[in-house]
């Protein structure tokens, strides 16, 4: 991933495998994720809102909590799962042993 200081809704939902509709229902979800919009409305994500994005991830989809049990753990534990870190690892070694297996 380059790094930049924004990056585009489009572009962090292709980052993170979602969709922009999703990033767009869970900025109303979730009071701590707020990009910052321009005139025009188009959103800009730090670095910041895309680890925090990261984290509803991972809480939604590889803990299986709802988006209330998400919502807490937020508001309880402010550093990152250990576990959180070791699956999105996981999943960039997958990507790694696949496109080395398109490579052959």
């Amino acid at each position: 991933m380059e790094t930049k200081l924004y990056y585009s809704i489009g572009e962090v939902a292709e980052m993170l495998g979602i969709s922009t509709s999703m990033l767009r229902f869970w900025e109303s979800e979730f009071k701590e994720l707020r990009p910052t919009k321009n005139k025009r409305g188009t959103r800009s994500y730090t670095l910041q809102d895309i680890e925090l994005v990261k984290r509803i991830v991972y809480l939604t989809k590889e803990c299986g909590l709802t988006l209330d049990g998400a919502r807490q753990q937020l508001k309880n534990d402010k550093a990152p799962d250990k576990n959180m870190q070791v699956v999105e690892t996981l999943k960039e070694l997958k990507n790694f042993l696949v496109q080395m297996k398109q490579n052959l």
